[in-house]
């Protein structure tokens, strides 16, 4: 069995000033650096649907609304050898074309070149789904995959 495309792929990491955010078709990841020691009690997350709050022993890390919504009931957080906290949520429009430009509406924005290669990972991995006997893993694009790419889907098979 091979593992699932976005693992083999790698991902396109946003760097922050806290940690990195990163993205694939069905999900949000963020990844807070926490001082060492850190324990879940010292934790305070709060995840809406397009909002996020999260404070580490009363000190705010990350506060805002979100570019886009989530599913509110599959948003999760970890933490991690008590020093990284794992924020996972599940984005409600889930089509390549739903490539997150900012972690937050005017927050932590990806430049323009980590953005093209989100999109193209995107893409890639649309290709993927539609395709599952294919591997697109080292697979290269080029053209307009902005938005998702192509629609292949009138074609006659």
């Amino acid at each position: 069995m091979s593992a699932p495309f976005e693992e083999r792929s790698g991902v396109v990491p946003c760097a922050t000033p806290w940690g990195r955010w990163y993205q694939t078709l069905e999900e949000v990841f963020i990844e807070v650096r926490v001082p060492p020691g850190t324990r879940a009690k010292d934790v305070r997350c709060s995840l809406g649907s397009r909002d996020i709050a999260l404070a580490v022993r009363g000190q705010d890390l990350l506060q805002g609304k979100l570019f886009d919504s989530t599913v509110t009931d599959e948003g999760t957080w970890t933490l991690e050898d008590r020093q990284l906290i794992r924020i996972v949520l599940m984005k409600t429009n889930r089509d390549a074309g739903n490539c997150w430009t900012s972690l937050l509406e005017n927050e932590y924005a990806a430049d323009p070149w980590v953005q093209d290669q989100m999109q193209r990972k995107l893409t890639l991995e649309r290709f993927q789904r539609e395709n599952p006997g294919f591997d697109f893993s080292g697979a290269e694009i080029s053209g307009n995959y902005s938005k998702g790419g192509p629609d292949f889907s009138s074609l006659e098979k």
